[in-house]
């Protein structure tokens, strides 16, 4: 469930500082003995992937030799200290003007890199680029991750954070769900009413949620209404406000009326699922494992309510000081080409509404003949409707939601301690809003 949150704080990038290779630190481009200029990517893990995408981008560009510089390799895990020290030596290296002409910058601060003009804002160079088919890009998706009006990060591809509900009660109940524009309080009331009618007709006993404590629901419930709490621009927090001391009532009062529980329910006793999508293939794989006859739905939400929730995947952004902009944005635009975003090593949804489409299409056929397998080895049953509805709420996502990743661990250390009731709302609000007022102004 926390895959989405890992996949937010363990981007990183590479940065170095030797002479020809270690990326273009002076104004003047570097070049090869062939005369190739060369270009630096720089990435916190190496695959598979960015060596077919350097392979063929230099195919398609052979008077450029692009360069990559990976932080560790493929499947290698952080030591202790490791993430803490990279970073360090990552801001380091921007702020002397030092570093990768591209960088991988998921997961790193990039509001302070924007204020401090460390970044190239590739909004015109986008708009000018005539190699790309606006009408297949999904802009809405790059304008919804735009900072002060600038777009400053363009991602490989993104996931999508979803609900899905068991279709067997829902569709058979009364209770109708706008999914595109329901909150938390509203999830709360159909889930209690969708109970109730459970009880009332002797039926099992059912679960808004389950195996899913309240930590972890507080979490996914700031996340949803980010601002509210943390405000980015002045670095400062409001946990020691009044509305969220009520937030965690009110989901220990949840979890008090058993309208959700921490334990492992029976198949068939939990009503909603959350589910964090990072293929096509998982509009099967995830969705029927969750239930017999799943609902796809958007998560409740606050505030904005145009879209489905995001989470970008390996966002790359050009270093405001490189000589050799207008070949890094090369690279950044084969990167939404339909060559690279069809590899099939290439994570997360695409930014074409194309591939995605085809790689549905090719999930639907596959259903048809039979030969789409579940996880669990059975056949999967898909009706026609329901892929034309996974297309739908592909298209659908673009809401992006900016959130400092390392704000919200935080938040559910010390809120376990309210609802295992060590401490009050209001004493957890206040250990909250420090610790997090320590770590903004860091």
């Amino acid at each position: 469930m926390k895959k989405w949150l890992l996949m937010m704080i363990a981007g990183a990038l590479m940065i170095t500082t030797t002479a020809c290779s270690s990326g273009s630190s002076g104004k003047e481009k570097q070049t090869t003995k062939e005369g190739k200029t060369v270009i630096t990517l720089s990435l916190q893990e190496s695959s598979p992937f960015y060596e077919i995408l350097k392979k063929k981008f230099e195919e398609k560009y052979p008077d450029i030799d692009l360069q990559i510089k990976s932080y560790k390799n493929a499947g290698e895990q952080w030591g202790q200290g490791e993430y803490e020290k990279y970073v360090k030596t990552t801001n380091t290296a921007l702020l002397s003007g030092k570093g990768a002409d591209i960088i991988e910058l998921s997961g790193l601060p990039l509001e302070e890199y924007v204020s401090k003009k460390m970044l190239l804002d590739m909004k015109d160079l986008m708009d000018q680029d005539q190699t790309l088919d606006k009408n297949d890009v999904q802009m809405k998706v790059l304008e919804s991750l735009k900072l002060k009006g600038g777009m400053y990060t363009i991602p490989a591809g993104f996931g999508i954070a979803a609900f899905v509900g068991d279709g067997n009660v829902l569709k058979n109940s009364t209770v109708k769900i706008d999914d595109k524009s329901w909150s938390w309080n509203t999830f709360e009331e159909i889930s209690k009413q969708l109970i109730q009618q459970a009880r009332k007709s002797g039926s099992k006993q059912l679960y808004a949620l389950a195996n899913y404590p309240p930590d972890m629901l507080l979490e996914e419930m700031v996340v949803e209404n980010y601002a509210q709490f943390v405000d980015g621009e002045t670095k400062k927090g409001k946990f020691d406000s009044p509305e969220f001391v009520e937030l965690m009532q009110q989901i220990q009062n949840m979890y008090e009326e058993k309208v959700m529980t921490a334990d492992q329910a029976e198949m068939g006793h939990q009503l909603f699922s959350p589910a964090s999508l990072l293929s096509p293939g998982d509009l099967i794989d995830v969705l029927y494992s969750s239930f017999e006859n799943p609902v796809l739905l958007q998560k409740p939400h606050t505030g904005q309510s145009e879209g489905t929730r995001i989470f970008p995947l390996n966002e790359f952004a050009i270093r405001a000081n490189s000589p050799v902009k207008d070949e890094a944005w090369k690279f950044i635009s084969f990167l939404l080409s339909d060559e690279a975003q069809s590899l099939q090593d290439r994570e997360g949804f695409s930014l074409l509404a194309s591939v995605n489409d085809k790689k549905i299409n090719e999930l639907q056929e596959k259903a048809k003949s039979g030969t789409y397998k579940l996880p669990d080895g059975k056949k999967a049953k898909i009706s026609d409707d329901a892929f034309t509805q996974f297309k739908q709420f592909v298209h659908s996502a673009y809401r992006y939601v900016n959130v400092d990743g390392r704000v919200v661990p935080i938040i559910g250390e010390e809120s376990a301690t309210f609802f295992n009731g060590q401490k009050s709302a209001e004493e957890v609000a206040k250990l909250i809003q420090n610790r997090v007022t320590t770590y903004l102004n860091e």
